[in-house]
């Protein structure tokens, strides 16, 4: 088990919360194919070869990949490592069925792109159903168009639930006296502006939201990058000492990919209930930072 502890840590506050950061020698490589004009500015659609000769096609903003797809039979296969960490909600499964009679089969993903886990979640399991809430209706358009999108709602239906609204106000609207009581097992923020953090669904009283719609153990997990070429985490230990205000237990697991970006992926997971991950890192009393509030 790794350590947090001798990580080098720089005062600066925030990091993107999303993929990897652009490597240099892919996005040197990279053919440009299309450009869509978001919310958050600029975006570029490109195609790119990996070293195992594979080709995928990216969505590049702000300086990171913020989506990838491999092309052809692999459509739903995940790019990333982060993406693919996301199972790690599964490894709570037995305790989950144990001691509170469900398992995980209602899914909230905050946060759209190019629906890179969506499709492989529900590509691979057929009794799961998920909403996936993304703000920027033109960012929708373009997963359909450019990541396969259109191919997992034919192939899934109703299973996938899409809903264009900003992911705070989503929790708010669900948590209002008079709505209709929502709940998901799992509750998964991979919210981001080009490699900017989007810090109002990271504070402490959007997790509490977060929580009010989560099933008995029900788990509440967070993709988190570094700056700086991984020196800086101090967002993630922000996140974290967020988590544990409204969560009685937290975990960290790196997820990095080496090819892929220049900056390090973390994966945040928090629950009541003290579920025991393969990969987490061991951090000490003293690692998470100050809590965020809006």
């Amino acid at each position: 088990m790794g350590s947090l502890q001798n990580k080098s840590v720089s005062t600066a506050v925030g990091v993107a919360l999303g993929a990897a950061a652009l490597g240099g020698a892919l996005a040197a490589g990279a053919r440009c194919i299309q450009l869509v004009r978001t919310r958050a500015g600029r975006a570029r659609v490109k195609v790119l070869k990996l070293e195992d000769g594979s080709e995928v096609r990216v969505l590049a903003q702000g300086g990171v990949f913020q989506s990838a797809t491999y092309l052809g039979e692999r459509w739903s296969e995940p790019v990333f490592e982060y993406i693919r960490a996301f199972d790690t909600m599964f490894e709570a499964l037995p305790q989950m069925r144990a001691w509170y009679a469900h398992g995980i089969g209602r899914v909230l993903m905050l946060g759209g792109g190019g629906f890179s886990y969506p499709k492989a979640l529900l590509a691979t399991r057929d009794d799961v159903w998920m909403d996936v809430v993304e703000a920027d209706p033109a960012i929708v358009q373009m997963a359909r168009r450019w990541f396969y999108l259109d191919r997992l709602e034919q192939e899934v239906g109703p299973r996938l639930g899409i809903c264009t609204e900003d992911a705070r106000v989503y929790l708010e609207r669900i948590s209002m006296e008079g709505a209709q009581p929502v709940f998901y097992d799992v509750v998964i923020s991979d919210v981001f502006a080009g490699a900017d953090p989007v810090r109002s669904v990271a504070t402490v009283q959007a997790l509490q939201r977060v929580r009010e719609h989560l099933t008995p153990g029900g788990l509440y997990m967070a993709n988190i990058v570094s700056r700086d070429h991984g020196t800086d985490i101090s967002f993630l230990r922000d996140a974290l000492a967020s988590a544990l205000r409204v969560f009685a237990h937290a975990s960290v697991i790196q997820t990095t990919d080496e090819e892929l970006g220049e900056e390090d992926n973390y994966l945040l997971i928090a629950s009541d209930e003290d579920y025991s991950f393969a990969d987490a890192i061991a951090y000490g009393e003293d690692f998470p930072g100050e809590p965020l509030f809006d």
